[in-house]
């Protein structure tokens, strides 16, 4: 579209209307960037990269066209909107396709740099009229012939099966892609293009390129913005907190910027007031410290972002301000080199140094602080969820920049013309429901409800109070929303009772900047109460930011959230892991007419539930039961003092032999939740012993009759193949062996062991364990059996009736 555009254009007649080419430009966007978000989830990295990189060039482009297309901006004003957009672009694909050269990858190469060619051609046709419009159409032509010949080329290989594929047109099998490392740098490359389009653009008016920001520049900033947000998410669902964090700053600045730049269509001047870019400033420091746990490179490359908030802060006009758009000078230059060590560190072998270790190598010198390690059960989803990170120190840390937004006094200015909208309603509004939609996802209820609950009142207010709006709307109907909001809240404090101190105050403070809005709107606040409560609930937030992002860092010691101030009985027990019912345990034996060869064994729903008896268990088995749970696998393990915590008492001796005990993490929701609740259970098949097992509900009411006081369904199970059960009583000399191969083929139980066994042998051994106890004196025995019935897949229908004993009463799981 673009070759022909150019071709057929000429300086008093474009081929393609503005408006059209606008649109067709947004939707080969989308499509690009739903590509590479799939290739991104496939670690397809490079590929990814290139293919947002281009996504967000059209889209910001197109958007531009649009606004000429409609009248927004005149033809003539065109050069000025896209020069700074284009000269971002053309440095970004070239760096990537110099990358790209140097790893060999030449379909990439081509794409990448003719595309960045066509970009600096584009610069140069607006510059000077007539010229560069043939060079930019033959540069896109190189990159039809490219696609059409890897298009053609991955077709054939599909038609032969792979036995045709002509040069350079063959993709990784999906199990190399997953061994790849650096699972999210190219999410890190698309989000340093976009600061290095930011930086770009309000560096522009410095150099004279541009005469100042205008409305021609909002789409490259909020282009910029969105796709951050974007990349923010898959942050979270790579488990990078700190990253997720960084950009979901970095993308409200993206939308104060292009806000500012918005300003200028009617007219308005802006005007920063100082809070809140000194908090951000605040913000940005501390996350750039702990950001240095990854590379050194990357934390020094954030605190010129808290220069740039101070920045923001020292002059009144904020982005429109010689001081800032030179930081933002730097920043240019700055992330066109992290963007070039980040994409080639990405694809290569040979490493650039960033400084990673540094921080590690600090941390070990300072006695009474131990660094965490990566634990995948840190963020692990709950009752089965969607695995992402937490969001809380994001989410916090937009409470925090909300409330200190909202004390700037706007006095006699108009309101739209205080910059305090933006933070309101994109820190505030925008990024808290994010943050609620994340914590939905992994299955945290009550957070997600608070920050989805707080994001909607931000959001409302911000635009009500600073939209221009509130002289029109103030009395009675804004004062019936604010309690209906504050109604909510009301519930949302008393559930934090039930979690912990921190969510409590957090709740009530939130609760007393609701009365203040509520003053507000019937005008009887009193003078200075709006401002005292902000503050108060500002720093609280800040504390719960600075709480959850050292806690997430370090293993000891732990900034302190409290406990819950009010406690009713069952209700978390999944964290308690005594089993105050013994009897239970014995019922179900006896119900089961269970042989004495054939003991009961021992579910958990986590790792986390071993957590008392860790220092009792050896690091190799710890790791290797992470990474083979949940899952169809049993381990036998050796028997030992650790079952003493359990409080089974006699009772015990029904679970496992004298000398060894079968432990598993089902990899059943429904299971994992029961556990969740009542605590570890003991387990056995819901069938008398010497029939057959039991794969539906019915077949357990036919079976056991009232022998049982319930039974907990999950629909009829498809499978009918028993679970693979491991014996790992030898874990230490480095071999394991097999009681019964079922589900999980042998193969694929040996490769994970092998897996594990490769990190020990180049020392990623969790620090954690390194100074605890190894268990020596256990007599290892390898008469072990048990009977055990299928178990499979995740979610309803898949998994086997099985008899269980937790707290209170034994159950039948269906």
């Amino acid at each position: 579209m673009l070759l022909v555009n150019n071709y057929a254009s000429s300086p008093v007649k474009d081929f393609i209307p503005h408006t059209a080419l606008g649109i067709l430009l947004l939707i080969i966007a989308v499509l690009l960037a739903y590509a590479g978000i799939c290739r991104s989830l496939s670690h397809a990295q490079l590929f990814s990269s290139v293919c947002l990189t281009v996504s967000a060039l059209w889209c910001g482009s197109g958007l531009v066209h649009i606004l000429v297309g409609q009248g927004v901006l005149q033809p003539s004003e065109l050069r000025v909107s896209l020069v700074p957009g284009l000269a971002a672009f053309t440095l970004a694909l070239l760096v990537i396709g110099g990358v790209a050269i140097a790893v060999k990858k030449a379909v990439l190469f081509l794409i990448a740099f003719c595309i960045s060619l066509a970009c600096a051609h584009q610069i140069a046709g607006l510059s000077a009229v007539g010229f560069g419009q043939s060079a930019t159409a033959a540069n896109y032509l190189l990159v039809c012939l490219v696609g059409v010949y890897f298009g053609f080329g991955r077709l054939l290989s599909i038609i032969t099966h792979g036995k045709v594929e002509p040069p350079g047109t063959g993709l990784k099998k999906k199990a190399e892609l997953e061994t790849e490392q650096n699972q999210c740098s190219d999410a890190v490359s698309v989000c340093l293009v976009m600061n290095l389009l930011s930086a770009s653009v309000l560096a522009c008016p410095l150099l004279g390129v541009v005469p100042r920001l205008s409305v021609g520049h909002v789409p490259w900033l909020w282009t910029a913005g969105v796709f951050q947000l974007g990349m923010c998410v898959l942050f979270y669902r790579a488990m990078d907190t700190l990253a997720a964090t960084f950009y979901g700053f970095t993308a409200i600045l993206r939308f104060a910027e292009g806000y500012s730049a918005l300003l200028s269509f009617y007219s308005i001047q802006p005007f920063s007031p100082v809070p809140f870019p000194a908090v951000f400033s605040v913000l940005f420091s501390i996350l750039a410290v702990f950001s240095c746990q990854k590379s050194l490179v990357e934390g020094l490359y954030q605190l010129f972002f808290a220069a740039y908030c101070i920045a923001i802060a020292a002059q009144p006009q904020g982005f429109f301000q010689g001081g800032t758009q030179g930081v933002q000078g730097a920043i240019f230059v700055l992330s066109a080199g992290m963007l070039l060590m980040t994409t080639f560190n990405m694809v290569s072998t040979t490493m650039i140094p960033t400084g990673q270790g540094c921080f590690k190598a600090l941390v070990a010198r300072i006695q009474g602080l131990t660094l965490r390690a990566h634990d995948k059960e840190l963020h692990a989803p709950h009752l089965g969820y969607s695995k992402y990170a937490d969001a809380e120190v994001l989410g916090h840390a937009c409470s925090v920049l909300a409330a200190f937004a909202v004390t700037a006094t706007v006095g006699d200015r108009n309101p739209l013309s205080v910059l305090v909208l933006p933070w309101v309603v994109v820190a505030g509004g925008g990024l808290q429901l994010l943050c609620g939609s994340v914590a939905f996802a992994r299955g945290k209820t009550f957070e997600s409800t608070v920050f989805t609950l707080y994001g909607v009142m931000w959001a409302v207010w911000g635009l009500t109070r600073y939209g221009g709006l509130y002289g029109e709307t103030r009395g009675f109907h804004v004062a019936v929303g604010i309690i209906s909001f504050m109604l909510f809240n009301c519930l949302v404090t008393v559930a934090a009772l039930f979690l912990n101190v921190a969510w409590f105050v957090y709740a009530l403070t939130f609760q007393l900047i609701l009365i203040s809005f509520l003053l507000d709107a019937v005008g009887s606040l009193p003078y200075g109460y709006d401002i005292g409560v902000t503050i108060i609930f500002g720093l609280v937030s800040f504390y719960c930011f600075l709480a959850h992002i050292f806690n997430n860092t370090f293993q000891s010691p732990q900034m302190p959230l409290g406990k819950a101030l009010v406690k009713l009985s069952g209700v978390g027990g999944g964290a308690d892991v005594s089993c105050n019912r013994p009897d239970a345990v014995i019922k179900a034996y006896k119900v089961k007419k269970q042989a004495e060869d054939r003991p009961m064994s021992l579910w958990i729903s986590s790792i986390k539930q071993l957590e008392p008896v860790r220092h009792l268990l050896s690091p190799l088995l710890l790791d290797f039961m992470e990474a083979a749970w949940p899952s169809s696998i049993s381990m036998v393990i050796p028997r030992g003092p650790w079952m003493d915590t359990f409080g089974l008492g006699d009772a015990a001796k029904h679970i496992g032999t004298p000398q060894s005990i079968a432990i598993r993490n089902p990899d059943c929701s429904v299971a994992t939740h029961l556990i969740n609740m009542v605590g570890p259970i003991a387990v056995t098949s819901a069938n008398p012993t010497g029939e057959a097992d039991t794969t539906h509900h019915n077949q357990v009411y036919a079976k056991l009759g009232k022998k049982v006081d319930g039974v907990l369904c999950d629909g009829p199970s498809p499978e009918n193949i028993a679970s693979t059960v491991v014996d790992c009583t030898k874990i230490e000399t480095g071999h394991i062996g097999f009681f019964r191969v079922g589900l999980v083929p042998k193969s694929k139980v040996l490769q994970i062991f092998e897996e594990v066994q490769m990190r020990h042998r180049h020392g990623q051994t969790n620090p954690a364990f390194e100074d605890d106890v190894h268990l020596s004196d256990i007599q290892r025995d390898k008469s072990f059996v048990m009977e055990d019935a299928a178990e499979s897949g995740r979610g309803s229908g898949n998994s086997t009736p099985s008899t269980v004993a937790p707290e209170q009463s034994p159950v039948l799981r269906n």
